[in-house]
């Protein structure tokens, strides 16, 4: 019932939204929830790539998830994030909303071929920040690559070694080509048979409420609690559950056809 890429480790990246300290507070806090549910499902969870916000939470940030299953309950979790409440960084205490952006790609296996030309890609390298070690800041290890025709951009800078940092940083960028590859060939699938269906990354999908009312509530199967401290700890599994029931529900097949070979373009 599963696409078969869903069994697959998988890349998670967390992105603030406009907004500054607010939104970087609020990307800090979902990274904080997701590693929550990995520790709770014995996955583990390996921070890839940080960059710090100016003043407090992160711009960015992409963990490798390894676990049972990992990209199967989590590519449900890929859309904007919205939180609602008072802001802590507002000294007259007014209310904020705060938008970040999260990104699933599934881990490939070494036998599917992601071409990318090394005309098609930048390769940017700089010094890496925040803790880690000595070699922090000495040496410009961290690695940034730019795909060109789809502007698609990751980063590394978890390993000691520039060389090592890149390798990490190709195998994220393929994983998002052959994600992006997958979402364009159910966009054709969907959209022969007729289904209006949302896959698009600017799709909102949550909204987490802390004030006037606390609630956390998806925007696509209408689930929702009023617990939104024990979801901001992790407890995902009831808003992953519904997702993947409505989709099995609403697609007979869900899962994607075709050779193991993609070329990046």
């Amino acid at each position: 019932m599963g696409a078969p890429e869903d069994a697959k480790n998988t890349w998670l990246t967390i992105h603030a939204g406009a907004g500054g300290t607010e939104s970087q507070d609020w990307a800090e806090m979902l990274l904080r929830m997701y590693l929550r549910f990995a520790e709770s499902r014995r996955w583990k969870a390996e921070l890839i790539e940080r960059q710090d916000g100016e003043e407090a939470g992160l711009k960015s940030a992409t963990i490798h998830v390894v676990g049972d299953h990992a990209h199967g309950y989590l590519k449900g979790e890929m859309g904007v994030h919205r939180l609602v409440r008072i802001s802590p960084y507002d000294a007259a205490q007014r209310r904020h909303t705060s938008f970040a952006s999260v990104y699933v790609a599934p881990e490939i296996d070494e036998d599917i071929e992601i071409e990318v030309a090394d005309k098609d890609i930048r390769v940017d390298t700089y010094r890496s920040s925040g803790a880690g070690g000595q070699h922090v800041n000495v040496t410009d290890s961290a690695v940034r690559i730019t795909h060109l025709p789809t502007n698609i951009v990751v980063t590394c800078q978890n390993e000691r070694s520039q060389g090592r940092n890149r390798e990490m940083a190709m195998r994220v960028l393929k994983a998002r080509l052959y994600q992006r590859a997958l979402d364009e060939r159910r966009a054709e699938e969907e959209k022969r048979v007729g289904e209006k269906k949302s896959i698009e990354w600017g799709s909102q999908i949550r909204s987490y409420v802390l004030h006037p009312y606390r609630m956390v509530k998806d925007h696509r199967t209408s689930h929702e609690t009023g617990d939104t401290d024990r979801v901001l700890d992790g407890d995902l599994t009831p808003f992953i559950e519904a997702y993947l029931r409505s989709m099995a529900e609403g697609s007979g097949s869900g899962g994607s056809r075709g050779g193991n070979r993609a070329r990046a373009s």
